[in-house]
């Protein structure tokens, strides 16, 4: 049975394509700044939406020029206000933007390029050097930062100065072209090589139901500030940054990178970030690592999370109390994470919510623009991914004897299915609907959503029980001399299926638990030892940890900081 749980509890305002979404944008917040920018001297610079709205106008009627009307334009770079002002000006223009994974190999994206049928690259410097240009014959190239054409690359600011030109001279096209909320208007390879990645066909309609039903539970207002840390191509990021911000005329900025992250927080103040969870269990064990290192810091930090909690109970904050110094760490003024991507310790929500930031936790697919279940601003369930969408219903298919099944979900915000791959698309969403994500999970009597794992993950024991991965990762993660761990299934020595795990170590925080500095591969195993027997005896006999392993070299990863589950090289031994 398919669960329509969540009714809308904030006004919103409905709008049927991205055009008049940015229209209502500047009609409302016209001088309100949408992005401010820290530009190379050190300057800050800010960008009206009105200002926007003319860039996007002036690049896009550009665009035309080159002879683009219809045609499928990539970005590969860095999070930049260019890279917005670009993907904008390609959608409002209804032609099709590939927003492209800047960390893939050079090959991937020319596969890429290929595949969608580009006919031309934004990029900046970084990426070009990149590139080899003999394999991009029949693309455009143009460069941010370049500030004229050169090499037979475009530079984009002599572009947008043309696109005013032409503005001026009354070449208005680009305005007036219509736009059909039903058309692919973004084509988005997932993660892999060009072999094995889909093409994720999403439309207008798709990405303006998200922000429409999204916003009608979470609120973001014209005094919140963006800090955009994941990449982008990221649909969480893009979603969140592209569209919620200037819907709720909010100001978006941009991270220098993962490290960078707290640097700029206090640079920009921002009030709203989204986040996967690799980061914020980063944060949050250098939080507590100098919290253990001040005197009687963690009984203070007990301590004070108690009377928070009971404070609240009769309607007194006492967080900025307590939690000042930590508050500040995050620029002075977070109020709200919004992350998901993969499980987190629910302990970490729990202690943001003590120091005043609160997390939604969510669920969310590249196939559905992306979110469909979230912790909404009425919910705050630490174990939970939270209540479906407004108009997005969802259901467990097949459940098992513990209830677990399928993760299935039909809504508006659904893709229109996988590029030039129509088998693909029939095996995913069924007749009626329903898009099967592969996640597996439960839902309980209160109608709220459990992820237990990625169904292509589970580990079938030899006596036919389930294991998931995600699951002992969890149990190994909660350690802090764990960096990350990889739970998979694999052969023992007599040739039957066992629970194994690759664990790379956190060398530092095992040279302070031993008072070393320095410690031998033996002291290593024997501290990661106590760890897996630790994870070990949190779950049942059949789902331990039979056989581990230590990398000497972090995990590959993507650039949302997931481990490459079936990357080769993450499951041979080093």
């Amino acid at each position: 049975m398919a669960i329509k749980m969540t009714k809308p509890f904030y006004k919103v305002r409905e709008f049927r394509d991205l055009r008049e979404l940015m229209d209502m944008s500047v009609q409302l917040y016209p001088d309100r700044y949408a992005f401010e920018v820290n530009r190379d001297n050190g300057e800050h610079y800010f960008i009206t939406y009105k200002d926007y709205r003319d860039e996007i106008n002036a690049l896009g009627t550009a665009l035309f020029d080159l002879g683009l009307a219809g045609e499928r334009i990539a970005i590969a770079a860095d999070n930049c206000y260019e890279w917005c002002l670009c993907y904008m000006s390609i959608v409002l223009g209804g032609c099709v933007v590939v927003p492209t994974d800047k960390e893939l190999a050079a090959d991937d994206i020319y596969g890429i390029l290929q595949k969608s049928n580009a006919k031309l690259l934004f990029c900046d410097a970084k990426m070009l050097r990149k590139f080899d240009r003999d394999k991009l014959e029949g693309v455009t190239l143009v460069c941010y930062k370049q500030k004229e054409d050169a090499d037979g690359v475009l530079s984009f600011d002599a572009l947008v100065r043309r696109g005013r030109k032409l503005l001026q001279s009354g070449k208005d096209e680009y305005l007036h072209v219509p736009l059909d909320p039903e058309k692919m208007c973004t084509l988005l390879f997932t993660s892999g090589t060009t072999g094995t990645s889909k093409g994720v066909m999403l439309c207008q309609r798709n990405f303006c139901q998200d922000v429409i039903h999204t916003m009608e539970v979470v609120k973001i207002d014209p005094e919140d500030c963006g800090l955009s840390i994941l990449p982008l191509h990221h649909t969480y990021e893009n979603t969140i940054i592209m569209f919620c911000a200037p819907y709720s005329g909010a100001k978006v900025t941009f991270c220098d990178g993962f490290k960078y992250a707290l640097k700029n927080m206090k640079e920009f103040n921002p009030t709203i970030f989204v986040s996967v969870p690799l980061i914020l269990e980063t944060v949050h064990r250098r939080l507590l690592k100098a919290i253990k290192d001040k005197p009687h810091g963690e009984l203070k930090f007990k301590v004070g999370k108690a009377l928070c909690k009971a404070g609240s109970k009769i309607g007194i904050d006492l967080k900025k109390v307590f939690f000042k110094e930590i508050q500040e760490a995050f620029g002075g003024h977070m109020r709200l994470i919004i992350c998901g991507g993969a499980p987190i310790d629910p302990q970490i929500l729990r202690d943001f919510d003590a120091f005043g930031i609160q997390i939604l936790f969510g669920y969310g697919l590249t196939e559905c623009s992306p979110l469909v279940i979230i912790n909404n601003d009425r919910l705050h369930l630490a174990e939970s991914i939270g209540e479906p969408l407004p108009s997005v219903e969802a259901k467990i298919d097949c459940p098992n004897e513990n209830g677990v099944g399928e993760i299935c979900v039909r809504g508006p915000m659904v893709m229109m299915g996988y590029y030039e791959n129509e088998e693909a698309t029939r095996e995913v969403i069924d007749a009626e609907g329903f898009f099967h994500t592969g996640d597996l999970g439960r839902v309980n009597e209160k109608n709220q959503f459990y992820i237990s794992g990625r169904s292509k993950n589970v580990i079938v024991t030899d006596n036919g029980k389930n294991v998931f991965p995600e699951e002992l990762e969890y149990h190994l993660g909660r350690h802090s001399e764990v960096s990350d761990a990889l739970v998979y299934g694999g052969k023992d020595r007599k040739g039957k299926l066992a629970v194994m795990a690759k664990i790379f170590p956190n060398y530092s925080e095992i040279k302070e638990k031993l008072g070393k500095q320095d410690v031998t591969d033996a002291e290593v195993e024997s501290v990661i030892k106590q760890v897996v027997d630790d994870a070990n005896r949190a779950v049942p006999g059949y789902k331990r940890i039979t056989h581990f392993s230590i990398r000497k070299t972090e995990f590959i990863k993507t650039t949302t900081a997931k481990i490459q589950r079936f990357r080769k090289e993450n499951l041979e031994d080093e």
